[in-house]
């Protein structure tokens, strides 16, 4: 194609020396204030017209109007920038880093690489998912009656907890310890609320917390507990998803935080 831009080009100079001063200096304005790829279709254009003698045949014309075509052209949605694979039916990409999950009354996003556990931890537990290489980093849902008409009937997010502490884990350990790691007297595990959250969901007012466990055996270096919860329909339903701190920065963060923020009731 530059091959044949160039011809044309050289060819139209050519045929406009022959003609008055005037004229060659009236041409090149024009040709200096258009574009560079109506220059070239002009030029062969003008060429054909002036010149009944010229070899320039059809075929080369029309390969010269459709390489201007497709300079002017959208890009194809096959087309990849550098350093990305290219799309070749032009489909948009889905997330298939997790799969939707519809339960009875309630749904979520689940990590797609993770599996159905059968292992039962908290009363009215209804679903469980773990993680391939580590049962630790799993995501747990719970439905229980209650007499609440909302979340907010149990009091403040950290009210609410205090309620269902045994998410948390309880200590079995009754001996007499010295204060140690930051632990109090006589005990060995730690929970620190580190976030506190009320949003408002379909109209359906929800409790979120995120709260760090700490054991004096130090596994995982602790875990983080994500917990969202809601009242509706005479059921409380709690969706808790966790990974051990030392995974948590590994990768595990993100499919944790997002079985729990997609956790929703129907």
């Amino acid at each position: 194609m530059a091959t044949t831009a160039c011809f044309l080009h050289h060819h139209a100079l050519t045929t406009a020396s022959r003609s008055s001063s005037s004229s060659s200096s009236s041409s090149q304005r024009q040709a200096s204030n258009m574009k560079p790829s109506h220059l070239v279709c002009r030029a062969q254009k003008r060429a054909v017209q002036e010149d009944d003698g010229s070899l320039v045949s059809r075929r080369l014309a029309l390969t010269v109007l459709i390489g201007a075509a497709a300079v002017g052209s959208k890009v194809s949605p096959a087309d990849a920038a550098y350093g990305e694979a290219a799309n070749v039916f032009g489909k948009p990409k889905t997330n298939t880093d997790f799969l939707p999950y519809d339960g009875n009354g309630f749904k979520l996003s689940l990590p797609a690489k993770w599996n159905p556990s059968k292992e039962v931890e908290y009363p009215g537990q209804v679903l469980r998912y773990e993680d391939n290489f580590d049962s630790t980093t799993n995501v747990a849902v719970m439905v229980t009656p209650t007499d609440k008409k909302s979340i907010t009937d149990f009091g403040s997010p950290e009210e609410f907890l205090s309620k269902v502490d045994y998410l948390l884990g309880k200590q079995v350990f009754a001996g007499v310890t010295d204060s140690e790691g930051g632990f109090d007297s006589n005990a060995v595990a730690t929970a620190n609320i580190l976030e506190t959250a009320t949003p408002v969901v379909g109209g359906k007012q929800y409790y979120f917390l995120s709260v760090l466990t700490r054991t004096a055996d130090g596994d995982e270096g602790g875990k983080h507990q994500l917990i969202t919860a809601t009242v509706n329909g005479g059921k409380l339903y709690i969706c808790k998803a966790q990974a051990g701190d030392k995974r948590w920065f590994k990768g595990a963060r993100k499919f944790v935080e997002n079985a729990a923020s997609s956790f929703s009731v129907a």
